[in-house]
């Protein structure tokens, strides 16, 4: 079967294509998983291009949706023909944050999903919203996830509530479709004035150019009434936390989820102490959290915004697009 390999120590130039044993069949509590999809996310970004180190030909790719192929001795949960899709953290199955690392994410401290079959414990699946194409299940595993624990599991997102998206990466949009479809108000900025005409099409009521606009926070607050929103989906990181502070309300809550302005930075601690607001760290979520989000979806109408797919021996090709940023939405990879 074919698949994709990073070469140490790592680079765009560095993936090669692989050709690999077929797996055998699955042993008790495990299943064979037929992949047909994954999706980019800015993590895998930063192993493939060696920014976040990892073994010499390590199999990329976070996200993995497929079809059941084969069920261990002992499953009830699954069946042959079911549409599955991966979890990001493998171990933490419920309750609060159990890891703080990257050594059991699939693409990164194990092999990933870069290839076109998997043998997996069956914990490391939950079920594919029905309906749903293996593209659109590989977009939920990290970016979908995200805005969910974000939005719904840690901030309690309400009708009424004014949500702050920064940019239209996987993550914001996830969490504009959410707050739209939870009767709440989304402010959304990006550099592009064209991206921006595509969010008020999917729902935001306000947008800013933050190009133009360098004091994005600020506008932000004085358009929901002068008070602030009450959620920042921030994806940027110190280089944009002062704004996304300026924009917050009294007491609100800001979810921190990326670093794309960088790992490190000044933060006006002062702000935030005078806002009271929530800063929250997260990263994805546990299993428990995606099986309630694909619930929810199948509830809703609730569609992922892909904007472009790419055949798995391009990989190279899908992440230099990632990485030109004219992507809106998710890129996938389809095999």
């Amino acid at each position: 079967m074919k698949g994709m390999t990073l070469r140490s120590p790592g680079g765009l130039d560095r993936l090669e294509p692989l050709d690999l044993p077929e797996p055998g069949g699955p042993g008790p509590g495990e299943i064979r998983v037929r992949l047909h999809a994954s999706s980019l996310n800015y993590h895998d970004y930063g192993v493939v291009s060696g920014r976040m180190p990892t073994e010499d030909g390590r199999i990329p790719m976070s996200d993995g949706a497929g079809v059941v192929e084969v069920v261990g001795e002992g499953l009830t949960e699954f069946a042959v023909g079911d549409h599955v899709v991966s979890c990001f953290f493998p171990g933490w199955l419920e309750g609060p944050p159990a890891v703080s690392d990257f050594s059991t994410v699939p693409g990164d401290g194990v092999d990933g999903y870069a290839r076109e079959a998997v043998v997996r414990p069956a914990t490391w699946f939950t079920r594919a919203p029905k309906g749903f194409s293996h593209a659109e299940a590989a977009t939920l595993t990290t970016a979908g996830l995200t805005a969910w624990r974000a939005l719904i599991v840690n901030g309690g997102l309400k009708a009424g509530d004014v949500v702050l998206v920064l940019g239209t990466g996987g993550v914001s949009i996830f969490a504009l479709q959410l707050a739209k479809l939870m009767g709440a108000s989304v402010v959304a900025t990006s550099s592009s004035d064209e991206k921006l005409e595509r969010v008020r099409a999917l729902g935001a009521d306000h947008t800013i150019n933050y190009r133009q606009h360098q004091d994005w926070g600020v506008r932000a607050r004085d358009w929901a009434g002068g008070r602030g929103v009450d959620h920042v989906i921030e994806v940027g990181g110190a280089g944009t936390l002062g704004q996304s502070i300026a924009a917050v309300r009294v007491g609100g809550h800001i979810s921190l989820i990326g670093v794309l302005t960088g790992r490190a930075g000044e933060v006006p601690t002062g702000a935030l102490m005078a806002k009271q607001a929530r800063l929250h760290g997260l990263i994805v979520g546990n299993r428990s959290q995606q099986m309630d989000f694909v619930r929810a979806i199948e509830a809703t109408e609730l569609r992922p915004v892909i904007d472009r797919s790419f055949a798995l021996a391009v990989m190279a090709e899908a992440f230099r697009y990632e990485e030109s940023g004219a992507h809106f939405g998710k890129i996938c990879l389809e095999f």
